[in-house]
């Protein structure tokens, strides 16, 4: 599976800005843990184009253990959900069709 991580992303814009990696790496933690702060006061992200990130909230229900079948009380949760931006589902479901042809 391809996939992109963190230390690339400072990779990528330490490069294409031509900083240092330290500087590069303070960018990218300030914008993340800004991210996650907005999170934690449930407030929404939007990133225009791209997407936004919101946080649900999940009821505490009964679910059933899978391998003993037993009944567990499941608490209620929050989770971050995203959402893609119209710009971006369409950017790739362009370069899909694209290299279908």
């Amino acid at each position: 599976m391809n996939r992109m991580t963190k230390s690339q992303i400072i990779e990528e814009l330490a490069t294409k800005l031509g900083i240092p990696k330290t500087k590069a790496t303070l960018v990218v933690n300030t914008i993340l843990d800004s991210m996650i702060e907005a999170l934690e006061d449930e407030r929404r992200i939007e990133i225009r184009g791209f997407g936004s990130i919101r946080i649900k909230h999940y009821d505490s229900y009964t679910g059933r253990n899978p391998s003993t079948g037993e009944k567990v009380k499941v608490p209620p949760k929050k989770l971050p959900v995203f959402k893609v931006g119209k710009m971006l589902r369409d950017m790739l479901n362009e370069r899909v069709r694209k290299s279908r042809k």
